[in-house]
């Protein structure tokens, strides 16, 4: 998120201008992480994947606990549902 130290606020990446300054005071804008726009040039031919260097950020430990925790629920509803359908039958 790119961050103007003079105006002390984050701004869109839309609001900075191409050459790095911000909208309403003029200096220049810490980047960041952000990833610049593409330029016209660079777009992929159809059918090709874009060329992505980044590496993706490790999956967070508890959002694998919440889908197991959710794997372990929805197999015993299923089990109570099939269950139910033998007792009702």
């Amino acid at each position: 998120m790119p961050w103007c130290a003079a105006c002390n606020r984050f701004l869109s990446p839309s609001t900075v201008h191409v050459d790095g300054t911000g909208p309403t005071c003029g200096n220049t804008v810490d980047a960041g992480r952000a990833q610049p726009a593409p330029s016209v040039d660079a777009t992929p031919a159809p059918g090709t994947q874009p060329d992505t260097d980044d590496p993706l950020d490790p999956v967070p430990w508890h959002f694998k606990l919440m889908l197991g925790a959710l794997a372990i629920y929805l197999g015993y509803r299923a089990l109570q549902g099939v269950e139910w359908v033998v007792h009702h039958l």
